[in-house]
């Protein structure tokens, strides 16, 4: 009987981190498209723009739309992808080191910039680290051991 319990305990805690990481994730698929569809006008620019930004932005909104995509990726077999949870982790992170550089050169950004901030370096690498958990409780993994693992 406790090991059913336990066994029940790590399913309900692996759909719990599938249900996060599947309502994080349409963050970047919805940025995404919306950039790529409207351009720097997502981001309350008003036209005329340089065409360089238009460019930049929309070649952004389209990685942000693929790692949106990638981290859906991850949820089924969530215990199990541990190497593209991390690749996108580090990404995501990195950004948001970025999007803080900006932060202290130029002052805070919208509120919605600052929900990404939150997001990028504290959700995401908690996520990192509750991945790993229910990766080594459904697998027996002593514990992570490197980016790639």
């Amino acid at each position: 009987m406790p090991y059913q319990s336990h066994a029940a305990g790590i399913k309900f805690e692996t759909k719990a981190l599938q249900t996060v990481v599947a309502v994080l994730a349409f963050v970047p698929v919805a940025a995404g498209l919306a950039g790529i569809v409207l351009g720097p006008r997502f981001l309350g620019v008003e036209e005329p723009w340089p065409v360089d930004l238009d460019s930049h932005v929309r070649f952004l909104s389209g990685v942000f739309l693929v790692v949106g995509l990638a981290w859906y990726s991850c949820i089924p077999k969530i215990a199990r992808r541990t190497r593209l949870f991390r690749l996108l982790a580090a990404m995501t992170i990195a950004g948001g080191f970025a999007r803080f550089l900006s932060f202290g050169l130029h002052g805070a950004p919208s509120a919605g910039h600052l929900y990404g901030l939150v997001a990028e370096l504290v959700l995401v690498p908690l996520l990192v680290i509750w991945q790993a958990r229910i990766a080594a409780l459904r697998y027996g993994a002593a514990r992570p051991r490197g980016l790639y693992s």
